[in-house]
């Protein structure tokens, strides 16, 4: 563990090389300073103190000569303490937001598979406790190296006033080192435990908030209530334990500097009365020893920090070392006219996380990765898929056909286990990065929606004219709303739509794929919340203009399918059939008794709206 601690320290010295360099020399001052005091204490009383108490006398020219040397002593003390101090928290604030920039990175690079199989929570606790757990070292590490400097300085002025009493003097150190050794073998296991349930924590919160409106609606408050409280107290049973280990060990560091003092003063004692040392020689290396008591306390902080360094090190690196990034080649995609696409037999299995357990420092000497479950869950297999350009292709099939996994795959937002996918007959594992965001667009059924005003939220940040986002408005059939909104494209949104209906928040949502005129627009059951004729005239809007644009579209209602110039249905994860809609009602049954169950339950809202009115 204080190999791998040293490692971690490290790798954070070399990325924060001129600011802990501050921190170092700040501490050297201290140092010298602290020790210093003993030196300037002895010269005012030799040069002094002594005469003017012979003499019975006070001088006004000694008492500034006292005055100025202690003064010199205090500013370089304090002028160390200021820089080491301050150049310690900025390279550990600055480590703590690198750190935290390359996860959210990583996160942003590593496909949804691997998102699939870490809750959000984890990902949160990542990102927040365990990069400030890996960095908090960084505080009290200038300062232990002060200590060093101190202890050398101070040693070497023992050994000269008595080589005897230092040799007991120096007995401290071993004794400080195995305590550490003690304290890290029942600490680790410790620490693990806490920053995994740190993690729990975050990942139960994050689903009550997520779930408010339901735990709500279902009257699962208390419910709720009580799974939280389990896993917080879980965390304070286990942050209890942590602080009583700390508890204990503490004390002992404290107590060993304090021993090796009295152990200098009980020989020093005895080889006075033997007439080997004068009283003021063990008083100046007693002297020395109270002074270096709380710094070594420093030593003892930077040991007991070093398990909590390393577990939290360990569970970022364990993101920053994913594997799941995805490749990137060199071609480019055409940015004119409709897009081909095109599935070549592919396959996608989810993982199916098992139960993930964090080793314990002496169980992982090497960087901790989660251990996953191997078994995976079908999706899709062997799906060949064309959608030609210019065309508007839905996809239809029962819940679990695998739908939405195909729509994800098109638009690479994963790859395929097996198979190809291709866009105007270019395989996306061989473009640059960015190019299919660039041409293609994905409106999901769970639309996002950012505190934001409307404009922000339909452009993203790009740099379009009013004219544009209204006119990207009016083909999703929400610029009337809209322009209702105090301020219209100014008007606060709310954080994720609060303030706007479900159909409302999915006509922003389309309006923003709209509004980058895509060669190829996926929408996977993007109208659900919109009421049948507003979808049917977004759906028509969309095919008068879309002679540049292909459509892929998870179908779920009859006037959905109807606007689609060829149907694939899908069943457990395969194609079974595909064509037109009469031709399809023709030869598949499950088609068939699929779309007319749509449009059953379809009558049935049709009729209850209509009693209502009367």
């Amino acid at each position: 563990m204080l190999r791998q601690g040293l490692r971690v320290i490290w790798t954070g010295i070399r990325q924060q090389k001129k600011i802990f360099a501050v921190a170092v020399v700040g501490s050297a001052l201290w140092a010298l300073a602290t020790v210093g005091t003993a030196w300037a204490i002895g010269y005012v009383t030799e040069t002094e103190v002594t005469p003017a108490v012979e003499s019975g006398q006070v001088t006004s020219s000694g008492l500034w000569t006292i005055f100025w040397v202690l003064l010199a002593v205090l500013v370089v003390n304090m002028t160390g303490v200021v820089l080491r101090r301050v150049a310690a928290s900025i390279a550990g604030f600055n480590l703590q937001a690198l750190y935290r920039q390359r996860v959210t990175r990583q996160y942003l690079r590593l496909p949804l598979s691997w998102h699939h199989a870490h809750p959000s929570g984890q990902l949160l606790s990542n990102a927040h406790a365990d990069i400030e757990a890996a960095w908090q070292i960084f505080n009290p590490l200038p300062m232990a190296i002060g200590v060093i400097v101190m202890l050398l300085i101070a040693g070497t002025q023992m050994v000269v006033v008595d080589p005897f009493l230092a040799l007991i003097g120096f007995l401290v150190f071993p004794g400080l080192f195995a305590a550490n050794l003690v304290f890290q073998r029942f600490m680790s296991p410790r620490i693990t435990r806490a920053q995994q349930l740190r993690a729990e924590v975050a990942e139960v919160a994050h689903e009550s908030f997520e779930a408010g409106m339901l735990v709500k609606a279902m009257g699962r408050e208390q419910e709720e209530t009580d799974r939280f409280g389990r896993v917080t107290n879980d965390l304070r049973d286990s942050l209890i334990t942590v602080g009583r280990t700390r508890g204990m060990f503490e004390p002992v560091i404290e107590a060993i500097p304090v021993l090796g003092t009295l152990a200098v003063l009980a020989v020093g004692t005895a080889r006075v009365a033997s007439g080997d040392l004068t009283a003021a020689d063990v008083v100046e290396i007693a002297y020395l020893f109270s002074i270096l008591a709380f710094p070594v306390r420093a030593l003892g902080w930077v040991l007991a920090e070093i398990p909590r360094s390393v577990v939290g090190y360990r569970r970022v690196d364990s993101v920053l070392r994913a594997s799941g990034s995805m490749a990137y080649g060199e071609e480019r995609l055409p940015r004119e006219g409709a897009a081909h696409a095109r599935t070549e037999g592919v396959s996608y299995a989810y993982a199916e996380p098992a139960e993930r357990a964090v080793l314990g420092a002496e169980e992982a000497p090497e960087p901790v990765v989660e251990q996953l479950g191997q078994q995976r869950s079908m999706a899709i297999r062997d799906v060949t898929l064309d959608v030609p350009a210019g065309r508007t292709v839905a996809m239809v099939g029962p819940t679990g056909s695998g739908k939405s996994t195909l729509a994800n795959l098109v638009l690479r937002l994963m790859d395929p286990d097996t198979g190809a996918v291709t866009l105007d007959g270019i395989d996306l594992r061989s473009v640059r990065k960015g190019e299919v965001p660039d041409v293609g667009t994905l409106v999901a059924q769970q639309t996002f929606m950012f505190d934001d005003p409307v404009r922000d939220n339909v452009t993203l940040g790009e740099d379009l004219s009013d004219e544009v986002v209204w006119d990207a408005l009016r083909t999703a059939r929400a610029d009337g709303f809209v322009s209702s909104m105090p301020g219209a494209l100014d008007a606060m949104i709310g954080e994720r739509g609060g303030n706007l209906s479900g159909g409302q928040r999915q006509r922003i949502a389309l309006a923003r794929a709209i509004v980058r005129r895509p060669r190829l627009l996926v929408l996977d059951d993007a109208t659900s919340a919109v009421d049948p004729a507003i979808e049917q005239a977004i759906l028509g809007g969309l095919r008068e203009t879309s002679d540049g644009m292909t459509v892929l579209v998870v179908a779920y209602r009859m006037a959905t399918i109807a606007l689609a110039d060829h149907i694939v249905y899908l069943e457990q994860g395969q194609v079974l059939d595909q064509g037109t809609h009469a031709e399809l009602i023709e030869r598949c049954q499950g088609y068939g008794d699929l779309v007319n169950a749509y449009a059953r339950e379809a009558a049935e809202r049709a009729a209850v709206a209509a009693d209502e009115e009367h």
